[in-house]
């Protein structure tokens, strides 16, 4: 029986906003699945991005104060749908079998490849994120260069977006910065002291590249092997 579990779901957030509770809502699946900004047809059947917390929940937008995104330092994708910089290839075999790469729910293999910022620049901007919780950066150990993307190349034209029909995502190809990979490991480690030089260079470039700054950075699937730069929760 769940009936006396119901209650004004509104009321009750609004009570503890004005009382100065912190209330935290944690969405789920990518932006680019999202049913109204995602790559259509290849979408779920519903909204995914920030704005929903808001609509579903009744809390105005105004009341929300911080937008938290979450992304790994490499790009993924589990089934179909457009990939720019899928990898199909012994990176992508490389980033999946470090990563672990695959689906939760479904346990299909995730489709791998280097990290798109014109996708991610794009998901900040359609959530309003103010900082980014970027993980797995342990994965990229080792690697003698990486590759970002950072920008499209569309029927001989730049951009810097991902096109909304299909043709035009079939056929755009990436733009690529090649970085210099490190030597030494991330993993574990807890403070900006404890990374590679490049691997500070290449967050750095990222933060440029997708204009937020990374908030917390994840070096191992341990909890406390994570980076805190910036608490979301203090005023």
């Amino acid at each position: 029986d769940i009936l006396p579990y119901m209650d004004r779901v509104w009321k009750v957030l609004d009570d503890k906003r004005r009382a100065g509770e912190r209330i935290l809502f944690e969405g789920a699946q990518g932006t680019l699945l999202d049913i109204d900004h995602g790559t259509y047809p290849f979408v779920t059947s519903s909204n995914t991005v920030a704005g929903q917390a808001a609509a579903g929940s009744g809390v105005g937008p105004g009341a929300i104060g911080y937008v938290l995104g979450i992304t790994k330092a490499y790009t993924t994708r589990v089934g179909e749908g457009p990939f720019p910089t899928e990898q199909k290839n012994e990176i992508g075999e490389f980033l999946g079998t470090r990563g672990h790469e695959f689906g939760v729910v479904t346990g299909r293999k995730r489709r791998c490849g280097w990290f798109d910022a014109v996708l991610v620049r794009q998901a900040v901007a359609v959530n309003g994120i103010k900082g980014i919780a970027l993980t797995k950066l342990d994965v990229l150990d080792g690697l003698d260069e990486i590759k970002v993307c950072t920008g499209y190349r569309l029927d001989g034209e730049t951009i810097d977006y991902l096109p909304a029909s299909q043709g035009a995502q079939a056929r755009v190809e990436p733009i690529y910065e090649t970085l210099e990979g490190w030597k030494g490991t991330t993993a574990g480690a807890r403070s900006w002291n404890d990374l590679p030089a490049q691997a500070v260079k290449y967050v750095r470039y990222i933060e440029e590249l997708i204009g937020a700054p990374v908030a917390l950075l994840s070096t191992s699937p341990e909890r406390d092997d994570t980076i805190l730069v910036t608490d979301p929760f203090q005023d």
